[in-house]
């Protein structure tokens, strides 16, 4: 304690000269606050929630949740009032009041009390991401977890959601209305960092969708929850715009795709609404926009907390409550105001000028002693570096013992106890759509999206047609004489495989519908058995057309056969193996969700294939282990290629000479083994077919039991096991 005091004192000194308000009269943003030692008050509580005036509405709203009126939470907290009438600016909402008056507000509050989570290093758990945190959010504020990289934020409000990964452990509780359970499905929101959005569609027909997947009902009842989302979040100008850029049209700014990520959660009507990072990637206008718009959201009733690294002075003046984090600890949790005057009292005030997120940051933030280290021996025009002579190991020592015994500390845990020794309304499930209107608005949408991604989906099309124009003019006509059964061997063998390695290019597509889908099924919007049905049945018209195109140009071009039944045969048998490729290539979507890994793992599959198909040596040529057992047998391409020759050739004869012939299949055999039964080519039609399904159940059984979550939880561990860091 007495290195603690003495670093204080030190500390205040050296901040005293640009902190001082001598000499200088403090502004709207100035905020230097009483020495430590004089009387303040504690945390007001006066817009706490009463559940005895608390009113239920019997009839519920539109979006069959319950509704609680709340007169306390209509208006601002007293903190906020301070706050704008003195250091903040305060950003006005046109028609908030008006908008608020005589609402329902569907907010509730929530508690978390000695909430620890704890994560798996090595064989134990030993870790803790978040160490002892206590806190609450009430409706109609806003409530920010507020800290460095890596000190628990995103880990605490996942936590709060219940939405903590399989590896992680916590212990404490949390409360909702003063009842300690789960939150039921449409009661909350959780916005994700990244906005995981479809660039091909507009912002209403985005939310609409979303509508359709998550809410129950008819179709024209959700049109106006999507409405009311596009005014929440005030995206009415950009409601028929696409998301992201399409030919010359440019996609929307990054502040507006954070807003749809947000509205895309409120078409729930949600009770409580979770945001990690919402200012992530923005500047400081978008930024300060969209606090203002959420500001306005939670002036309806909703309670908001969401996570945020910094902010600027206008963003800091919006929040409500604040809970500070550094290594797991909570170093504060209050009102804004408060947490400035907690600075002030244990040594660290914020100097003139200074945003407070920075400086609360600046004062824990443990990076900050490599900047020191480097700064020693620089001087700046004052003589010395003082605003960053911190060492924020004892700075972040100071301020958890400052907290523990203030003031502060024990009205957070009056308060709680406050909210959860009488229960309130229980939150109610809101219901979600069947499994058959899930499907059919999934596969509905995927086809819509395939119509709009030029790139991906029309291009490629266009690609095939030019891939089997070439083929077909280096093959042209290649005849029906003895000759031309091995240019015709290898113009099937060309056709099939190149095909199926320029398909490669719809990756990124692929790999897109994938991160959709985890989002979604992270929110309980999907799940792998809707998202593989709709994927299949939007997918089956594309390749269907790219197999009949294909084949069609190919098979004229080279003179095959020239018969209905072959014809329709060649190109079923393309389709089937289009559609398994299709499969095998979603799975390694899947495992990697990297355009360049997967992309350098398909190539290479497609090669080992290619090789073992049976052109290049004969199938029962090739060596037993391994080429022959079992990739042989595995690749579709020596099926496919197989069952091809076999409509061409079981039932033709060539000529030798004048007089003898000699049939088809032994024409080929002398470049590829192919078998002279009739219906050979309908078995190699068949394990086409189980293969398409085969590599649609192994991506089930990979998205039931979420293996790319296990995959990447085992590769975390490892790296911690054995990097230099983590030693």
């Amino acid at each position: 304690m007495e290195e603690i005091q003495s670093y204080s004192d030190n500390y205040r000194s050296s901040s005293s000269s640009a902190s001082s308000p001598a000499g200088r009269a403090p502004g709207g943003a100035f905020f230097y606050l009483r020495k430590p030692g004089t009387s303040r008050q504690p945390i007001s509580f006066e817009d706490s929630p009463e559940w005895d005036d608390a009113e239920i509405d019997a009839q519920g709203d539109e979006g069959g949740g319950d509704s609680i009126r709340v007169a306390t939470t209509a208006t601002a907290s007293p903190s906020l009032s301070k706050l704008n009438s003195g250091s903040f600016p305060s950003p006005s909402f046109p028609g908030a009041s008006s908008s608020v008056t005589g609402r329902k507000i569907v907010g509730a509050s929530i508690v978390w009390k000695d909430l620890t989570v704890m994560v798996k290093e090595k064989r134990k758990y030993s870790d803790k991401v978040v160490k002892s945190s206590n806190g609450y959010a009430l409706p109609g504020t806003l409530t920010v977890i507020m800290g460095p990289a890596r000190s628990g934020k995103s880990t605490l409000l996942r936590a709060i959601a219940g939405r903590l990964r399989s590896p992680a452990r916590m212990y404490g509780e949390v409360f909702v209305n003063g009842v300690k359970s789960r939150m039921p499905y449409g009661s909350y929101g959780y916005v994700d960092r990244e906005d995981v959005l479809i660039e091909s569609l507009t912002v209403r027909e985005m939310l609409y969708y979303s509508a359709l997947l998550q809410l129950p009902g008819f179709f024209s009842q959700k049109k106006s929850v999507v409405e009311d989302a596009i005014a929440a979040m005030s995206l009415g100008d950009y409601a028929n715009k696409l998301i992201g850029s399409h030919c010359y049209m440019k996609g929307l700014p990054n502040g507006e795709r954070k807003r749809v990520s947000i509205a895309r959660e409120l078409v729930m009507r949600p009770n409580i609404l979770f945001i990690d990072e919402p200012l992530y990637h923005l500047d400081s206008v978008s930024a300060l926009l969209l606090m203002v718009t959420l500001k306005k959201l939670a002036s309806t009733g909703c309670t908001l907390i969401f996570t945020m690294y910094q902010s600027s002075t206008e963003v800091f003046g919006l929040f409500d409550r604040i809970c500070l984090l550094s290594n797991g600890n909570t170093l504060f949790f209050g009102e804004t105001l408060a947490c400035l005057q907690h600075f002030s009292n244990a040594g660290f005030p914020c100097p003139i000028m200074q945003s407070p997120s920075d400086h609360f940051l600046r004062a824990i933030n443990t990076d900050f002693d490599r900047i020191i280290a480097m700064c020693k021996n620089l001087q700046d025009d004052q003589g010395d570096f003082s605003s960053v002579n911190m060492d924020t190991a004892v700075a972040i020592r100071t301020l958890e013992a400052t907290y523990k015994s203030s003031a502060d500390s024990a009205a957070v845990e009056t308060m709680i106890v406050k909210l959860t020794e009488k229960e309130g309304p229980r939150l109610k499930n809101r219901g979600r759509a069947s499994a058959a209107t899930r499907i059919a608005v999934l596969t509905w949408r995927s086809l819509l999206i395939m119509s709009r991604e030029w790139r991906y989906f029309w291009i490629r099309l266009v690609l095939y047609v030019l891939l089997t124009v070439s083929i077909g003019t280096v093959f042209f006509n290649v005849g029906h004489s003895l000759l031309s059964v091995m240019v015709r061997v290898a113009s099937i063998f060309v056709f099939v495989s190149f095909m199926l390695l320029l398909s490669v290019s719809g990756l990124p597509a692929h790999i897109n519908e994938i991160k959709l889908y985890i989002h979604e099924e992270s929110n309980q919007h999907s799940g792998a058995t809707v998202f593989l049905l709709g994927h299949l049945l939007s997918s089956i018209p594309f390749l269907f057309l790219t197999a009949i195109s294909s084949t069609l140009v190919f098979y004229f071009l080279v003179g095959l056969r020239n018969e209905f039944s072959l014809v329709m045969y060649f190109a079923l048998n393309i389709f089937m193996c289009l559609l398994a490729n299709e499969a095998l290539m979603m799975t390694v979507a899947y495992i990697w969700l990297d355009t360049f890994k997967c992309t350098l793992a398909l190539i290479f599959i497609h090669v080992m294939m290619m090789l073992v198909a049976g052109y290049f040596r004969i199938r029962d040529a090739l060596p037993e282990p391994l080429w022959k057992y079992p990739l042989s047998y595995v690749a579709f391409h020596t099926y496919s290629i197989q069952g091809l020759l076999e409509n061409e050739y079981i039932g033709t004869a060539f000529a030798v000479g004048e007089v003898r012939t000699i049939s088809g299949v032994q024409a080929v055999r002398g470049s590829y083994n192919i078998s002279s039964s009739p219906n050979a080519k309908w078995a190699n039609l068949l394990v086409l077919f189980s293969m398409a399904v085969g590599y649609r159940i192994l991506l089930f059984t990979l998205l039931r039991f979420n293996v790319r979550e296990h995959v990447t939880r085992c590769k975390f561990c490892w790296l911690r096991m054995y990097t230099p860091a983590a030693k």
